[in-house]
């Protein structure tokens, strides 16, 4: 749920297209420590293009397990979203500052932090509306936190965040063929609070379904006569 204040309790544009059609509702779940080897395979996951897409540059494994090994999930908040396979198709990163660390934000909030939003989708689950989803969660964690801005550096090359940028009325400034995107935040309010909490609720049922799920199936293949089946 959402309105222009990326928050509210109106339902958005995603969210009636996701009633009206077969495609699976997106969930999007906070996450923690334990989820750091899940983390680590989705970004080595990641082909050539998708890590400079990501990361601005084309890292090297050992620079991305370097990077998820350094996640600090007590300053960061990681957010996922996971296949029926509890596989992260989707991760949002919101990695908060103090404004003076970035010099383009400098000026834009009188909030002591920023937050700075990075996102990958993996190949598989394109066309989803995965990043949008991310990128709603990121935004009313952000005024839920008190945190007015929002800032997302991409290449310019990057249409997928683009698009994602201009939907959620980001200024867009563009330079050396690199995209400084930046979204000023409402406050929050009990239905900013309320949305991120039911959003979570949701998620985390739905992660719970999916791993008995997948627990379920597992015992049955062990089953005499299973095998192979």
């Amino acid at each position: 749920m959402k309105s222009n204040e990326l928050g509210g309790l109106t339902p958005s544009p995603e969210m009636n297209d996701q009633l009206s059609s077969d495609k699976p509702t997106v969930r999007v779940k906070a996450l923690s420590e334990r989820d750091r080897r899940r983390l680590l395979m989705h970004f080595l996951a990641l082909d050539d293009s998708d890590r400079l897409l990501r990361f601005g540059m084309v890292l090297p494994d050992d620079l991305v397990t370097r990077y998820v090994q350094t996640l600090d999930f007590s300053r960061d908040t990681v957010f996922g979203v996971y296949d029926d396979n509890l596989a992260l198709v989707g991760v949002g990163h919101l990695a908060f500052a103090p404004r003076e660390a970035n010099p383009v934000l400098s000026d834009a909030t009188l909030k002591a932090r920023i937050a700075e939003f990075g996102v990958s989708v993996s190949a598989s689950a394109r066309g989803r509306g995965v990043g949008s989803k991310l990128f709603e969660r990121a935004a009313i964690h952000c005024r839920n936190e008190d945190v007015d801005t929002l800032y997302m550096h991409c290449l310019s090359s990057n249409q997928t965040m683009i698009h994602i940028a201009k939907k959620a009325g980001m200024e867009i400034h563009r330079e050396y063929g690199e995209a400084d995107a930046y979204l000023k935040l409402t406050p929050a309010n009990p239905g900013s609070m309320l949305a991120e909490a039911v959003e979570e609720q949701f998620a985390s049922f739905d992660y719970t379904l999916k791993a008995n799920t997948k627990a379920a199936m597992k015992w049955w293949r062990r089953l005499p006569g299973m095998k192979g089946k």
